[in-house]
């Protein structure tokens, strides 16, 4: 897996996973994870966070910025796809891998939470 780097701090909310390649949605179109947050779960996540002084100020000024995000990651032909975070959930797998609630491992959380929800759609739809 690697972050898809790019301008500020948008590094944070994005994970492209090799594994989610695979997507069954979309052969050819690399998929990116972004970390999504309700703005209950925004205030939680930041918080609870080791990095909480690297979030913007306020739920509107990260939505604007993720949504930017989102428009210029799909503007370069990635489909993008935002995964809902409940905060107590990624506290406990946080805890069961021993991460930090850092960027990263909220990344990587979105890139694991997108592969399990496309494994069960597949599996809905009757692809495997």
């Amino acid at each position: 897996m690697y972050v898809v780097r790019s301008a500020g701090d948008a590094e944070r909310y994005v994970l492209h996973s090799e594994a989610m390649k695979n997507s069954t949605q979309s052969q050819d179109q690399p998929v990116v994870a972004i970390v999504w947050y309700r703005p209950e779960q925004w205030q939680r996540v930041r918080d609870i966070a080791t990095d909480s002084d690297e979030f913007e100020h306020s739920y509107v000024e990260w939505l604007q910025l993720a949504e930017a995000k989102a428009k210029e990651l799909k503007g370069r032909g990635l489909r993008v796809e935002k995964v809902d975070v409940d905060s107590e959930k990624l506290i406990l797998w946080c805890n069961e891998r021993g991460l930090e609630n850092d960027g990263k491992a909220r990344s990587l959380y979105a890139a694991e939470r997108l592969s399990e929800l496309e494994d069960k759609q597949s599996l809905i739809s009757g692809r495997t």
